[in-house]
């Protein structure tokens, strides 16, 4: 009989088996000082470009001083107990209900945590009759809801809306003879690709197909839209967007999460959340706090015009460069290289000890073999500067990656562990 400690010891999974190596540099690196454009790592300053602060609402003056004086006011405790219990509260309803207006939707329901959250929506929302169409490139959150799912599945080919339809047909069959329903879920923009989801063209399905939408517009919240409302103001399609969801973690700049849909439907999984039913409420200073964010973003539509101006300069820069950014039309902004996983090691150890540049980097299996992708978040702390020196840093690493220098064994510059 095998021992389960033993057992996962042996078998630390694809990236913990590197975790030696990669612990406290490449994972868990430790990013210190203020949050802004430029931050400390390993007693060094660097240029970092790998932190969701969009609209720079970490360190807002209105931001700390409203999370301040919640703090002091109310401490981290209340409210004690669950929402449904013990634990709701005037300001809680409150940001529930300026978060329905923010998104157009009638009503809104606020979650501790963004990924647990989707994973206890679709939990709540299908049974074993129902079928889930999710597209393939769908965040962890939704794969690992997905995955719960007692019922069918069927994935559809990264925004390919024939994909799509031939999933939704073989769902249509199948709940035709279950007597169950179809969800289709999907990204109001994907974080690694930075693409937009089709959520219009998918819409465009419902005139065939029998479906409800469900959208994870983490990353479009707060970025895209006249308002900043999201994606499907992007694309001009609130309407047909069935549940809106969205994170705190990214624009926001801070924890918790919300979704927003049909009244009835929001009362349904308040009464029905499981993750949320049994879980502590979201602690008042993070409400109040997060009250003060959506009024930031809101009432100041200069910061969203700050962060595109980065975005722009910064995504038209590199392409002028002769750099592969993909299809992204978002502020996600992955640069693409050849190369191999040990290439970007050095590459990676090149930028932050030489350039002190510090941004994530991303290699098989998240993207193919034979490339690598650094991936970019402007934000709107960021300055014209930082992209023009990211620009002349990210020329010259490519020279170096293209001639060689990085498959050497090593390179002589590195700075020391700290």
């Amino acid at each position: 009989m095998a021992d389960i400690f033993e057992k996962v010891v042996n078998n630390m999974g694809h990236i913990g088996a590197h975790q030696k190596m990669a612990h406290g540099y490449f994972t868990f690196p430790k990013l210190e000082g203020e949050i802004s454009n430029k931050m400390v790592f390993r007693g060094r300053e660097k240029l970092v470009w790998s932190l969701n602060n969009y609209l720079g609402l970490a360190n807002h003056p209105e931001v700390r001083k409203a999370d301040a004086e919640a703090a002091g006011q109310y401490g981290m405790g209340l409210p004690m107990g669950a929402r449904m219990m013990s634990g709701n509260s005037n300001p809680h309803e409150q940001l529930e209900s300026e978060l329905a207006d923010f998104v157009q939707k009638e009503d809104c329901f606020l979650l501790n945590f963004g990924y647990q959250g989707v994973v206890s929506i679709i939990d709540a929302l299908v049974d074993r009759h129902d079928v889930i169409v999710y597209d393939v490139e769908s965040h962890a959150c939704i794969v690992d809801g997905v995955r719960l799912h007692a019922g069918h599945r069927f994935q559809f080919k990264h925004n390919d809306l024939e994909s799509c339809e031939k999933q939704l047909q073989r769902a249509t069959r199948l709940v035709e003879k279950s007597g169950g329903a179809i969800l289709l879920i999907t990204e109001g923009v994907f974080g690694m690709s930075g693409n937009q989801g089709d959520l219009k063209g998918i819409i465009e399905l419902k005139k065939k197909y029998n479906f409800r939408m469900f959208v994870d517009d983490a990353h479009g919240f707060g970025t895209l839209g006249k308002t900043g409302s999201g994606t499907a103001e992007e694309q001009d399609c609130i309407e047909g967007m069935d549940l809106h969801f969205s994170t705190f973690a990214k624009s926001m700049a801070s924890i918790g999460a919300f979704v927003a849909g049909p009244k009835e439907v929001i009362t349904f999984l308040r009464y029905n959340m499981r993750s949320q039913i049994y879980a502590k409420s979201l602690p008042m200073p993070l409400v109040v706090g997060a009250l003060k964010r959506l009024e930031l973003i809101r009432t100041q539509p200069e910061l969203k015009e700050k962060l595109w101006t980065i975005v722009n300069a910064l995504q038209s820069g590199l392409r002028k460069a002769g750099f592969d950014l993909g299809t992204t039309k978002t502020c996600v902004t992955p640069v693409l290289l050849n190369g191999t996983i040990p290439e970007a090691t050095h590459l990676t150890l090149d930028l932050r000890e030489n350039y002190d540049i510090f941004c994530s980097i991303v290699t098989y299996p998240v993207v193919p073999k034979g490339i690598l992708m650094l991936r970019l978040i402007p934000t709107a702390t960021h300055t014209l500067e930082d992209v023009d020196r990211t620009i002349k840093a990210f020329i010259e690493i490519k020279e170096k990656l293209d001639s060689g220098v990085y498959s050497k064994s090593e390179l002589p510059t590195m700075q020391p562990a700290i």
